[in-house]
């Protein structure tokens, strides 16, 4: 199936179809997961304890992983689900010097009723094909890629997150990186694709005491600042989510971490427009100078914005929030907007008492309130559980 095929998908952004109609010029066909060929490890490694130190680490892979390798001349070679372990590279493999590795983030969860399921996995696998092509790499078939997630779950699972553990999860990985061991600039000529599952430290709540004794739930605290680094621009990789899209960030992360805070808000040209929390998705909550109250995010039209899966959150809030909504506010309905803002659309909210909430949503954190967002040497201080909307959204 070639990716053309999946651009009328309901569930994929613009900025996904956008990427796989532009860059849809691979005519190989794909692997098949119907002639995986499976062996199993004869050294099973012990299941860790949910707060142990590995698991806090995010150091912890389970038995097995997925491998599938791709050449220029032969194309996809069949499948294999092999014990987990080192992968052999050459010293001048593509990926060390020219980033060529792209990847994604999901999760497997273990439900309360004692089933086993993915979150929109349709959606990780069209996003990882739209950013492989953004970088040269080789067509597959999405859906091909999905059989290869859930035959590693129906291995894994059992042992790694059985009916005892519900309501937890593992985090996957697939990974598609060039393995060309010429150092000449080009598109990877050789390319492997891996998927592993690993354990990842749940979001706690904050061991802090509100009101009355009560625990509060974590928050998050941002930096944001004009000055130095960009995270993604206009006509960039912003919108792929590809392994040179997170190095150079680290920087700013940690500068970020050591003055306090959790993440960076990422902003973008002397107007500072607001992009992303880290690497999430950031919305806010306020009262336009009319009144209305308004759920806004910035738009995925210029490549600068990750389509994250849980953005979905946005389907949910006009589901939920909007006009006839049970959830309504007083009586209130929100309007639900993606556009351009900047931060100090977000400073002059604060100060006329207009800044109602604001949150981060993504994979690993999935939805989380912002309590403070510092800028300019100011802070602007968000207004926790005045209004229900973000336990709303997060609410089964």
């Amino acid at each position: 199936m070639s990716s053309s095929e999946h651009l009328s998908h309901d569930f994929l952004p613009p900025s996904v179809t956008q990427l796989l109609a532009s860059q849809a010029r691979w005519t190989g066909t794909s692997f098949a997961t119907s002639r995986l060929k499976t062996k199993l490890t004869s050294h099973p490694a012990p299941v860790p304890a949910p707060n142990s130190q590995e698991v806090l680490k995010s150091s912890v892979c389970t038995d097995h992983m997925a491998v599938v390798r791709w050449n220029q001349t032969e194309g996809w070679t069949d499948p294999e689900l092999i014990p987990y372990g080192a992968i052999p590279m050459m010293p001048t493999a593509s990926d060390f010097h020219y980033s060529t590795a792209r990847f994604e983030g999901m999760k497997v969860y273990r439900g309360h009723d004692g089933n086993v399921r993915l979150f929109r996995p349709q959606y990780n696998c069209a996003r990882m094909l739209a950013s492989a092509l953004r970088i040269g790499f080789p067509e597959f078939d999405p859906d091909e890629l999905l059989g290869l997630i859930r035959g590693l779950c129906a291995i894994e699972c059992p042992k790694w997150l059985p009916k005892e553990r519900a309501g937890e999860c593992l985090y996957i990985r697939p990974t598609l990186i060039g393995t060309d061991a010429s150092l000449g600039f080009q598109v990877p000529r050789e390319a492997m694709l891996f998927i592993v599952i690993s354990f990842w430290p749940n979001p706690k709540p904050d061991r802090s005491l509100g009101e009355g004794g009560s625990a509060q739930e974590k928050t998050l605290r941002l930096f944001a600042s004009q000055e130095g680094m960009v995270h993604a621009w206009p006509g960039g990789t912003g919108s792929a989510k590809i392994s040179v899209n997170y190095g150079p960030s680290l920087l700013a992360h940690g500068e970020a971490k050591s003055k306090g805070f959790d993440q960076v808000l990422w902003l973008f040209g002397p107007e500072g427009y607001v992009t992303e929390a880290g690497s999430s998705n950031f919305f806010v909550i306020w009262r336009n100078c009319e009144g209305r109250l308004q759920l806004v995010t910035a738009p995925l039209t210029e490549h600068t914005i990750l389509a994250g899966v849980t953005r979905s959150i946005l389907d949910l809030a006009r589901e939920r929030l909007t006009s006839g909504s049970s959830y309504q506010w007083e009586g209130e309905s929100l309007e639900v907007i993606e556009a351009k803002f900047t931060i100090s659309d977000i400073v002059e909210a604060a100060e006329h008492g207009r800044l109602v909430a604001s949150f981060a949503v993504g994979t690993a954190c999935f939805i989380v309130s912002v309590s403070h967002i510092e800028f300019e040497g100011r802070g602007i201080n968000t207004p926790q559980n005045a209004v229900p909307h973000v336990s709303a959204l997060g609410s089964g």
